[in-house]
C-alpha cells in the first residue's frame, strides 16, 4: 500500500497529539510531580501579610533587633538586653524548603534574654526562620535564612 503526502501529514499530526496527551496524563497522575503550595491556607495568609510588614517595620525602627547565632549545642536567638524576658511572648517557626516534614514551631517562653533551639532538632542545610513576638502589646517580626 502506498501512502501519499496528505495521509502522512495526518498520521504525523495524530502521532504528535497522541505523544502530547500521553505526557499530560502521565504528569497529572504521577506522584513525583506533586506540586503543593508552600502553605495550606495561602489566600488567608496573603490577607495577613500587611500585619507582617508592620511587625517587620517595628523590628527595624525600635531597639528590638534580634541576633541568631549558630553554636555547637544548637541555634541561639538573643533578644535585646533592655527588654524584660518575662513579657516577651510569641513563636519561632523553622521552615525547611526541601522537606515539609522537618518544619516545626516553638513557643517563646523566656527566663533569660536568649532562646536555645537544640542541635538535635536541626539537620544540616538551609532553614528559614520566622520569629513573631510581642512585647507590651506591640508586634515584632524577624525573618532570616540560615545554612546550618
Amino acid at each position: 500500500m502506498k501512502i501519499n503526502w496528505g495521509t502522512a501529514i495526518v498520521l504525523a499530526f495524530i502521532g504528535f497529539i497522541g505523544f502530547i496527551l500521553f505526557f499530560i496524563v502521565r504528569m497529572s497522575t504521577d506522584n513525583r510531580a506533586n506540586h503543593d503550595l508552600v502553605t495550606e491556607d495561602y489566600y488567608k495568609a496573603e490577607l495577613e501579610y500587611q500585619k507582617e510588614i508592620d511587625a517587620q517595620n517595628n523590628s527595624t525602627k525600635d531597639v528590638a533587633q534580634l541576633q541568631v547565632k549558630k553554636q555547637s549545642d544548637g541555634l541561639r536567638i538573643e533578644f535585646p538586653e533592655n527588654l524584660s524576658p518575662e513579657k516577651i511572648k510569641g513563636t519561632v517557626s523553622l521552615y525547611r524548603p526541601s522537606n515539609k516534614q522537618l518544619d516545626f514551631n516553638l513557643p517563646i517562653s523566656l527566663s533569660d534574654n536568649h532562646l536555645l533551639i537544640p542541635d538535635k532538632r536541626l539537620l544540616d542545610g538551609r532553614w528559614d526562620i520566622k520569629i513573631a513576638w510581642t512585647y507590651q502589646d506591640k508586634d515584632y517580626l524577624h525573618k532570616e535564612n540560615i545554612t546550618y
